[in-house]
């Protein structure tokens, strides 16, 4: 265990240096980075700081990425999927050799925690920017990373693994207690990973989580374990270097998730004080010691209601929430990874952030392309504007994507991570939060609305969090948009204002009287939007000459509005004394208004619409391209409403379409392995007739 200094902060601890074989022993001069997107992009930032080629990889997919353009070479991977591409050491190394790269990071993800992969780089003459293949391998299974564990003393939740397709009797299962987890033993993230609330459900919950983790990590090896009811997720970032050195950076906490994903942490936790953080860091430096680490790593824990830390697993490379250790420190974990690598000791600055402590405050959001509302479908599509101010003190936007760029169904659909570090904790949720509601998003659904909410939520702000932080304060209510129904009325008619103002530009720079021209002033414009949510419908009257607001009614209340600035980006409403400023973005039929009171996307209806192609009633849609990995009924089954037809994998999860009403399947339009676009029909459920209420008639047995 690590000895602890008078203030209860952990110290270094040194070790045997590792009999790894962790490539040659020299500084690294040309870095190729075997991923994509924003993780790219941090990784170049470093090593172009530090003098440091670097050399991207990309997909076709992502041929016009930011992190391709941001490298100093890239190479093309031939195809879009990740098995065809970012997941090809074949061709990862083959463009190492092409470029005269001398090192390989790994970035997150994709062959981040192969062991084989790692191996293949050394054997190659090439740097590692990682821990040893031996030390990927043992933690590489969270079954014997547990068991490692209980033999290092590094306390651990009882658990059982589960041998092929087997369902495990009820009295070992008993014998854990109920609720139970059932995780994938290889990868994380989330996948393979489901809550199972008594016995009846198990044997589903363990045939999804097989078939999860067999796509995710070609393995599809599970276990069960306790679930820890409310539990804190807790982690503590490890460094170790290849001359015995091994530190402790403190603890996140991440118990703000989705489907098991982390989407806000922050540094230092908030129920984290001295003797628990010392307690933590000597897990995870046995946990480093024990399986011979180098390089960053992070070990995480489960912390339940009394305090008392069990160990997760040790995530083998650098964690998506870094940054928030980096504010709070002081220290580039990144440039220290390429230190080490190079065969450099841990420098002096980190002993001295281990000594001094956590300084301030640092939290970090996950920016998804996603719907939180609609069971966390993934959106794509063109991002048309993708602006999040950096303005504010201690704010850091670390992003793999720009406007203009396109969201595919390929990977995962995280758009950005944005950071604000402050002093303190208050401040540093009041300027995020912030950050994130003036952000401008548009193009594809995300989860900023959710993350706004979340920040500024009571309990968030008092540190009550835990892992079910979000299903106990209400998905509907946090997922809510951040535009109350007034808000929306307001953006509604900046955009008719902005529209009409667009259309007397182009007229006037084309000679000729602007669309919707009136010789008599007193007739109003007329406009309807559908928001997504409903319709909504503006009327509106200039003055003499078109210079000022006359009258304006939505949904047929008339407003009391005064409109200032109006422009075809921007537009200024007065109501009730208060003045707000929007700024407006139109594309095709669709405008975009961005406003202190939230956003709105409109759709402008067509006044004369052509009539659209039906589809048969009691379709179930593909809501999002994907493949087709199950197909739950034929033709001719009877289905509940609610009950699973279909389930789809995109972007590296698995979503399941729902029957819509309860009936008899009378068609089902895809197999196993078909790839779907979004629209496409599934299966087709007519439903059940309804008894009329109204038929008093009875039946006369004797009638027959």
């Amino acid at each position: 265990m690590t000895p602890t200094d008078s203030n209860a902060q952990p110290v270094s601890t040194t070790q045997p240096s590792p009999a790894a074989r962790l490539g040659p022993a020299r500084p690294v001069t040309s870095l190729l980075v075997a991923n994509r997107g924003e993780i790219a992009l941090r990784i170049m930032r470093t090593a172009r700081a530090m003098g440091i080629t670097t050399v991207a990889v990309h997909s076709d997919a992502d041929a016009d990425s930011p992190h391709v353009a941001a490298a100093d070479l890239a190479v093309r991977l031939p195809g879009t999927a990740p098995a065809d591409t970012y997941l090809r050491p074949d061709l990862l190394l083959a463009a190492a050799a092409a470029c005269g790269a001398d090192a390989v990071h790994p970035g997150y993800g994709f062959l981040s925690e192969s062991g084989d992969f790692a191996r293949a780089v050394v054997d190659a003459g090439l740097i590692w920017v990682g821990p040893p293949a031996a030390a990927i391998d043992s933690m590489g299974s969270k079954i014997g990373s547990k068991e490692m564990m209980r033999a290092a003393g590094v306390p651990t939740l009882p658990s059982i693994t589960i041998d092929g397709d087997t369902v495990p009797d009820a009295e070992q299962v008993d014998s854990l207690g109920w609720p139970l987890l059932v995780k994938a033993s290889a990868g994380g993230g989330g996948r393979g990973m489901r809550i199972v609330d008594g016995p009846d459900d198990l044997a589903d919950a363990l045939m999804g989580a097989r078939r999860e983790a067999l796509s995710a990590f070609g393995d599809g090896t599970v276990f069960l374990e306790r679930y820890v009811t409310a539990p804190r997720h807790i982690e503590v970032q490890v460094l170790a270097d290849a001359h015995g050195e091994v530190v402790a950076l403190f603890e996140r906490e991440c118990s703000i998730q989705r489907r098991h994903q982390k989407i806000i942490e922050e540094a230092p936790s908030p129920v984290v004080g001295p003797a628990l953080r010392a307690r933590l860091s000597e897990a995870a430096v046995a946990a480093a010691r024990a399986v011979g680490y180098v390089n960053a790593g992070t070990v995480e824990f489960v912390l339940d209601g009394e305090g008392d830390p069990y160990f997760l697993e040790m995530n083998t490379r650098l964690q998506v929430e870094h940054p928030v250790t980096e504010e709070v420190t002081g220290l580039d974990l990144v440039r220290l990874q390429l230190l080490v690598a190079g065969g450099s000791p841990l420098p002096d600055e980190v002993h001295q952030a281990v000594a001094r402590g956590p300084v301030g405050h640092a939290i970090e959001v996950r920016l998804y392309a996603e719907d939180a509302t609609a069971g966390w479908l993934p959106s794509t599509g063109t991002l048309d504007e993708f602006t999040v101010p950096t303005d504010r003190a201690g704010v850091r936007v670390d992003s793999g994507v720009v406007s203009g760029g396109v969201v595919s169904p390929h990977y995962d659909p995280m758009l950005a991570k944005v950071i604000a570090y402050a002093p303190t904790r208050a401040e540093a949720t009041a300027t995020l939060a912030a950050t994130l509601a003036e952000s401008r998003i548009h193009g594809v659904t995300t989860n900023r609305d959710l993350l706004v909410r979340t920040l500024r939520h009571v309990g968030f702000v008092s540190g009550a969090t835990d892992t079910g932080f979000l299903d106990r304060h209400g998905l509907s209510t946090l997922a809510a948009s951040l535009a109350d129904d007034a808000a929306v009325a307001r953006h509604a008619l900046a955009a008719a204002l902005a529209g009409q103002a667009e259309r007397r530009s182009s007229a006037r720079t084309l000679g000729a009287l602007p669309s919707g021209w009136r010789n008599n002033t007193v007739d109003r414009q007329e406009i309807t939007f559908d928001t997504g949510a409903r319709t909504i419908h503006v009327g509106y009257r200039m003055g003499r000459r078109g210079r000022a607001l006359a009258e304006a009614a939505v949904d047929g209340e008339v407003l009391d509005v005064v409109a200032g600035t109006v422009s075809p980006t921007e537009v200024v409403l007065t109501t009730g004394g208060l003045s707000r400023r929007y700024l407006v973005q139109r594309v095709g039929a669709v405008t975009y208004v961005d406003g202190p009171d939230g956003a709105s996307r409109l759709v402008e209806e067509d006044r004369h619409p052509i009539a659209a192609e039906q589809v048969v009633e009691g379709s179930s849609l593909a809501p999002m391209p994907g493949s087709v990995v199950r197909v739950a009924v034929v033709a001719g089954d009877h289905v509940e409403a609610g009950q699973v037809l279909v389930v789809l994998e995109a972007m590296k999860m698995e979503h399941a379409v729902l029957a819509g009403t309860t009936g008899t399947v009378v068609e089902v339009d895809v197999v196993e392995g078909d790839q779907v676009e979004t629209g496409r029909v599934l299966a087709v459920v007519e439903a059940d007739p309804v008894d009329d209420p109204t038929d008093s008639r009875v039946e006369d047995p004797a009638a027959s």
